[in-house]
This record gives C-alpha cells, structure tokens and sequence, in this order.
C-alpha cells in the first residue's frame, strides 16, 4: 500500500472514530470524548438546563417541559454505555493503526462494529426526536428549528 493511500484510510479510519465519539457520545465541558464515566446525577442536570432553554425560546408549558425532560434522560441513559464502547474503539483503532503489520480484517471489523453502534445511536436519537416532537406543537417545532437553523454549532446562547 502507498503512502497515499495510508494516509487516506488512516484519516477516514479516524475521521469515523472521532465523529461517532464527539457526535454520539460527548457530553461537553470536561466530559468530551477521551474523558471518563460520565455523572448520572450531572448529566440529568445538564439535561434540566437543556430543557429549560429549549422551553423558553420555544414557549414550552411546564408539563411539556416536564415531558422532555423524560424524553432526553431516557436516551442519555441508553445510549451512555455506547460511551464507553466509543473509547474502546478509539483504542483499537490506535492499536490496530499502530502495529508492525495492517490487520485488514481486524480493521473491517472494528469499522463495521462502530457503523453497528453509530446506526444504533442514531436511531435512539431520531426516535428521542420525535417524540420531543410529538410533544411540542407545530409553532413551537417551527420556533425550534429556525433558531438551530440560525446557529451552525448547535444549541447555545447568543
């Protein structure tokens, strides 16, 4: 194998790792994607100021704020251990990368192991999405969707 193309499967071999981590499994502030177990207790919290913010900008009464509430603390919980299975892999990789010899099949593997797991992720998440949606009335999704629209990085204030 060239140079080239080394470069090329190490990046997107990569590339793959750390989107499925920073995407699916960080948690922001010190709990990025290296970082350790995450708190039950914090990140319940982090999840009542998310909500919150969601339900003011979008005008959310407290039973619907309640409401999402479950629905976020539901999908965090399940898709938590998928955390620790991110960080497993990205150590793999590393290892796998790393080696005198390249493991094509040891590698293929790993890959189709995190599709696995990403496709699990997303399927939690959309369903999460959708039943936040139910929850919400049309205005209020509309509300919602033009201020993440309006913000390239996601939720934040400003």
């Amino acid at each position: 194998m060239n140079r080239t193309k080394r470069f090329t499967l190490a990046a997107l071999f990569g590339g793959l790792l750390a989107g499925i981590g920073s995407k699916a499994f960080a948690h922001g502030g010190r709990h990025g994607f290296g970082a350790g177990p995450i708190d039950p207790a914090e990140m319940n919290e982090r999840i009542e100021r998310f909500v919150k913010h969601l339900a003011v900008e979008a005008r959310a009464t407290p039973d619907q704020q309640e409401k999402l509430a479950v629905i976020a603390k539901d999908a965090a919980k399940e898709l938590a251990p998928l955390r620790e299975q991110a960080r497993e892999a990205r150590r793999q990789a590393i290892e796998l990368f790393s080696a005198p010899n390249v493991d094509r099949a040891a590698i293929e593997k790993l890959r189709a192991t995190q599709i696995r797991l990403a496709d699990g992720a997303s399927r939690r998440l959309t369903q999460a999405l959708a039943d936040a949606a139910e929850v919400l009335t049309p205005e209020q999704r509309k509300t919602l969707a033009e201020r993440a629209a309006r913000h390239r990085r996601g939720w934040h204030r400003g």
